[in-house]
């Protein structure tokens, strides 16, 4: 087949396969953007029917919770409410703690054998409630004098120092040397009145 023949072949193909394509008029050129919305929209619709979860009833989704958060059986026993305790029963205001003996930590024995040997203490050892003034780090306290003996050697240190001065000011001797005087005290060399002068004769002792 030559050039000819196949540009006149693929010229009446073109021709057939245009007369079966349909036509637009103008009344389908204008509705095409609405049919084309139209079938967004069902497509949309179809697709979020299927997508859709179902949801459960209310009382189904509480049952996934544990029931230590809404059973007040479990609550109660994990966090008890504050006892009522009578003033015979709480002396100490203080929710009925028993405390151990008021002994300051100092006072124990640092070679024992203690779990905590900084805080000389053991595993589990209940603690007094006013521990932040008996542990080891609060203030410590002297015991190896008594006040009355304290006062008697500041008493005894104070009145040695004012004993000291006292005789020193009765057996203090005297200057070994006089202050020298000059003439008219040196007033014009120093600067003229109102300067600063030295010693002149008739100036009172030093």
């Amino acid at each position: 087949m030559t050039l000819k023949a196949r540009q006149v072949a693929t010229t009446s193909w073109d021709c057939q396969s245009s007369r079966h394509q349909p036509q637009l008029g103008a009344d389908d050129v204008l509705n095409s953007p609405k049919m084309l919305f139209q079938r967004i929209i069902r497509s949309s619709i179809s697709h979020s029917k299927v997508a859709t979860p179902r949801c459960l009833p209310m009382i189904q989704r509480r049952t996934f919770m544990p029931a230590g958060m809404y059973d007040k059986k479990v609550i109660e026993a994990k966090y008890p409410s504050r006892p009522t305790l009578t003033d015979a029963e709480d002396p100490d205001m203080n929710g009925g703690y028993v405390n151990p003996p008021r002994i300051k930590r100092q006072f124990r024995d640092p070679y024992a054998d203690w779990w905590d040997p900084q805080e000389r203490r053991n595993y589990g050892e209940p603690i007094h409630e006013d521990n932040d003034t008996l542990g080891m780090f609060s203030p410590w306290e002297y015991t190896w004098t008594t006040p009355r003996q304290a006062f008697l050697l500041l008493g005894v240190f104070f009145s040695s120092i004012v004993g000291i001065y006292g005789a020193a000011s009765l057996f203090y001797p005297d200057r070994p040397s006089y202050p020298r005087e000059f003439e008219g005290g040196l007033e014009r060399e120093l600067g003229g009145p109102g300067a600063v002068r030295t010693r002149r004769a008739g100036d009172p002792d030093p």
